[in-house]
């Protein structure tokens, strides 16, 4: 399978199941588009009646360009036969019992009161609650009891806000750090969190235990207070905006992402990309809202288009400052076209329901935190371990291979199938795809892997 696209006057070539990248002259580019339905013969006389006056180019030159592409067939580089196919099941079969990281729901609560928000400000549709010290050791506990032989072991505290609970964060930490001496067992800690309630003393403890955080902002002023405000309905940007500053330069400028949200209010999101990027943040993400169709927040047809047409301006917004020696990061381009994710990962995807797990403040075991709130969706808890097992061997089968509408598509082992919870939101099934969510993903690879090849070739 091949997908050939041109941005930024590149013409690219991908070739799927071999990664392969090819950067290639229109003829080529041409060559490739016509190897597989027509005869040798047929595409030198094309091609050469094509490219004769224009560009001067001879039957013997297209010859020649098509043994080309005929020896990066034979060698496998293009139209690659798909192998990955038979292992999709047998790879998921030998890990699918090994629990590698937990979403810790430490606080079912929020002192913000985002309309958009999934998790239903905080409460995901039940009561408010603050995980106990006690069920957070439990939690870590259960991560190290089902984590095999995996040394390497995360834990994202999250929310509801995480620092309503701050005290039993640190507790959890030092526990979890008393355990590796016993274990042998390393912990990376990931803290989420609106800002609100930054101090020094987060700052610091933060900057010592947590791997990673990530700091919730919308971007510009008008946008994150159209949602991101506190009960009385004042907007939190002029609060936290000045604590991210410090709590990021207090990291030296790494280990975090500033991570917003764009919605109907705001598909120009590159606007709000920018004003992050004048706050003096450089490592971002922004993610298309999650909710029901029928939402005033949800993304119309005419916004995808937009949101598209942003994703290439982005893309040479990074080139461009990347050469004035101003680099930024965004998290959706972030791609490896030397190594990347093993093949396990780009069948397998992110392992929620078996690998990865959310724990609720009061120790229930969901497959991500996107279904925490869904009863039929809860797996067990970290007392008993996981009992609904018909439920969990859904998440079992979930591999690309399993989703019929990926068959076809060129990113699919990119993006490993997609989001279950995206798919389940929106057809009933973790085994559908969330179309909308499959086109903007497309997108977003036809650009990082742009951006990728520009640079290659400004090096």
């Amino acid at each position: 399978m091949v997908h050939q696209y041109k941005q930024g006057g590149y013409n690219i070539v991908i070739d799927v199941f071999s990664g392969a990248i090819h950067v290639v002259d229109e003829v080529a580019y041409d060559i490739i588009a016509l190897f597989k339905t027509h005869s040798k013969e047929e595409v030198i006389s094309i091609l050469t009646e094509k490219y004769k006056e224009s560009k001067g180019i001879e039957e013997k030159d297209v010859a020649e360009c098509y043994g080309e592409v005929a020896a990066l067939e034979k060698t496998g580089r293009l139209f690659a036969e798909d192998t990955f196919k038979p292992m999709a099941n047998k790879l998921k079969e030998k890990t699918s019992n090994v629990v590698k990281a937990l979403c810790l729901h430490v606080a079912h609560t929020c002192n913000l009161n985002c309309s958009y928000c999934f998790a239903s400000q905080g409460r995901y549709s039940g009561e408010r609650g603050l995980m106990s010290y006690e069920t957070g050791k439990r939690a870590l506990d259960f991560l190290i009891e089902n984590s095999g032989t995996r040394r390497h072991l995360e834990v994202d505290f999250f929310g509801g806000e995480p620092l309503m609970n701050w005290d039993v964060v640190k507790r959890l930490v030092a526990y979890a750090r008393e355990r590796e001496k016993e274990t042998g067992k390393e912990f990376r800690f990931t803290l989420t969190t609106n800002g609100m309630l930054i101090d020094d003393e987060v700052i610091e403890f933060s900057n010592r235990e947590m791997s990673n955080v990530v700091l919730s902002l919308d971007g510009r002023k008008e946008v994150h207070d159209r949602f991101r405000v506190d009960f009385s309905g004042k907007g939190s940007w002029e609060k936290i905006v000045p604590k991210f500053q410090r709590f990021v330069e207090a990291r030296g400028g790494k280990g975090y992402y500033m991570r917003g949200t764009f919605t109907h209010a705001n598909p120009d999101f590159l606007e709000d990309i920018k004003q992050m990027l004048d706050l003096g943040f450089t490592e971002l993400s922004m993610e298309p809202v999650v909710c029901a169709p029928n939402d005033p927040s949800a993304l119309t047809d005419e916004d995808i288009v937009l949101v598209k047409k942003q994703y290439e301006e982005l893309a040479d917004l990074m080139l461009a400052r990347r050469k004035e020696g101003r680099p930024f990061t965004f998290y959706h381009y972030m791609i490896d076209l030397t190594g990347g994710p093993c093949i396990y990962k780009r069948i397998s995807g992110c392992g929620s329901g078996t690998e990865y797990m959310a724990v609720t403040p009061w120790g229930d075991l969901y497959p991500c935190h996107q279904f925490v709130g869904d009863e039929s969706f809860k797996l067990g808890n970290v007392y008993d371990g996981v009992q609904n097992t018909a439920r969990q061997n859904e998440f079992k089968q979930c591999n690309v291979y399993a989703h019929e509408e990926c068959k076809n598509c060129w990113a699919k082992l990119y993006c490993s199938g997609g989001c279950a919870a995206n798919a389940y939101h929106a057809t009933g099934s973790v085994l559908g795809v969330y179309e909308p969510g499959c086109e903007l993903f497309r997108k977003r690879m036809e650009c990082a892997i742009y951006v990728e090849v520009a640079k290659a070739f400004e090096s």
